[in-house]
């Protein structure tokens, strides 16, 4: 039988593979759907012969497959040396574990921490890493999400006392932060996209619908896109009282502006007789 582990973390933003391949001396390009896979302790390009493999993805998904905590440890503090613009060590907090076991004498099965097949496939070590590394950027913006959430509940909870300490800059802050979450989710993590291999093998289809089925990969997208929805829809009442706010105290200026030039006119009458 042989074993297969995965780790996969992700970084604080995206990942300029391209860029970091130029630092690493790596001579290609890569697309947007295709990840970098290196030897995680010499930070070559992967080849065959390399049991222990790290796969890095443009939005920012990190997987180790079959590494020890070292040299996970080392990769993450290394790896800043030569994408400095990261800023940060992968956050640990978002992460995803799992295993696939190649063993003849035994039944297909997939569960969400644990894959068996009969026989190897290279696609299937690709299929996983793409689908944890998914999973744990999605957690990601799950996390980011519930946290304007909770900013926008006390925001309403002070507009329910008369209260809205909300200003343009601000506005604009929470409206950038909602519309990053949909267009993330979407474009750069590439939820409703599917590996090409998946068009031309079987197999490789079927692990990896069952795959994105068990980690929830849809539902949870839809999730992100219906509270990004409904936290637009907030933002749009705040603004509007916002903006009926200001126009209210632009009229009250202009109403003592007019009542001091009144004031005035009749001083100057009373000064004249």
């Amino acid at each position: 039988m042989d074993l297969y582990t995965f780790n996969a973390f992700v970084v604080g933003g995206e990942l300029d593979l391209n860029r970091l391949a130029a630092r690493l001396g790596i001579g290609r390009r890569y697309r947007w759907e295709e990840p970098m896979k290196l030897n995680p302790v010499t930070f070559a390009k992967a080849t065959d012969n390399d049991h222990e493999l790290v796969y890095l993805y443009y939005f920012g998904g990190v997987v180790f497959l079959n590494c020890s905590a070292d040299i996970v440890a080392r990769f993450l503090d290394g790896i800043r040396h030569h994408a400095e613009y990261l800023g940060e060590r992968p956050q640990l907090p978002f992460r995803e574990e799992y295993r696939l076991e190649i063993d003849p004498g035994r039944r297909l099965a997939i569960t969400n921490d644990c894959a068996i097949m009969p026989s190897h496939n290279q696609a299937f070590l690709d299929i996983i890493c793409f689908v944890i590394a998914k999973s744990v950027a999605l957690e990601r913006i799950e996390e980011r999400v519930d946290a304007v959430v909770d900013e926008v509940e006390g925001l309403i909870g002070n507009l329910g006392k008369g209260k809205l300490d909300l200003s343009d800059s601000d506005m604009a802050r929470l409206a950038s932060s909602i519309l990053s979450f949909k267009y993330t989710s979407i474009a750069h993590i590439m939820v409703l996209d599917k590996p090409d291999i998946t068009w031309d093998d079987a197999e490789a289809d079927r692990l990896y619908r069952t795959m994105a089925e068990l980690f929830e990969l849809n539902p949870r997208y839809q999730e992100i896109k219906h509270k990004s929805e409904t936290l637009l829809d907030v933002t749009d009442v705040f603004s509007g009282l916002s903006h009926a706010k200001r126009a209210a105290r632009l009229e009250w200026i202009i109403i003592v502006l007019i009542a001091i030039e009144i004031v005035i006119y009749v001083l100057e009458l009373v000064r004249r007789h």
